[in-house]
């Protein structure tokens, strides 16, 4: 039986049980992707800019990261390509973004919850199809929903749980056209902070990593791991 795939929005998540699958592609897990490779051992996903502070304050030697501009307090940008620079072994990072971890504190009722993009795409089907479970929700986070790029990534990962060997590169077409890939496009032409050049193509690297990203609460924190 082919896995039932129901695609919904920030707005309509919170009551979702089950499987649950937040994706953000451009770029908050991507990021949060390369930041396990680099070494991290938790991300305590946030979905308030002084709450994601007040954490990183309170856990020695915690790093925070945010999208946008740099703001005072964060140490990192929402650049996969920046924290390619860093090493992150050991760290625990406070992530707070716009869409990606919004949506994951909005679906933490879920009985299963995988943050996910298309760099660990592969390795998050594999988690759901191991599962067994035949239905999950996929939080389209950008756009109120609407985001094609985030969209593109969620509908390949239900189609790599009912066959490992769906071909990407017309999902990929699909995010490199998205408003997300022209806007950040537009931010590397104004020089903004926090963004860089190669972003895009960092985030369309298919299948980077074989890890799967779960959310769980540890002691009242959503806190993202990464699990081979």
């Amino acid at each position: 039986m082919a896995l039932r795939a129901r695609f919904v929005s920030i707005a309509e998540c919170g009551e979702v049980r089950g499987t649950a699958v937040v994706v953000d592609v451009l770029r908050a897990y991507t990021t949060a992707a390369w930041a396990f490779h680099l070494g991290a051992e938790r991300i305590l996903l946030s979905a308030d800019t002084d709450e994601a502070l007040a954490l990183k304050a309170a856990i020695p030697g915690a790093l925070a990261l945010k999208d946008s501009r740099p703001y005072d307090g964060f140490d990192l940008t929402n650049s996969p390509v920046q924290l390619k620079g860093h090493d992150l072994s050991g760290r625990t990072i406070v992530q707070r973004t716009t869409a990606g971890t919004v949506g994951a504190v909005a679906a933490k009722a879920a009985e299963h919850l995988y943050c996910a993009s298309f760099v660990c795409a592969a390795g998050t089907a594999a988690a759901i199809r191991e599962s067994g479970v035949r239905e999950a929700y996929f939080v389209v986070t950008g756009e109120g929903g609407a985001a094609d790029e985030d969209r593109a990534c969620a509908e390949y990962i239900a189609a790599l749980v009912d066959d490992p060997a769906v071909d990407a590169p017309p999902f990929l077409l699909r995010a490199e056209a998205s408003n997300a890939a022209k806007m950040m496009a537009l931010r590397v032409a104004e020089k903004t902070p926090g963004v860089d050049a190669g972003d895009v193509a960092a985030c369309l690297d298919a299948n980077r990593f074989d890890f799967v990203m779960r959310a769980v609460e540890e002691e009242g924190r959503l806190t993202l791991r990464a699990y081979n």
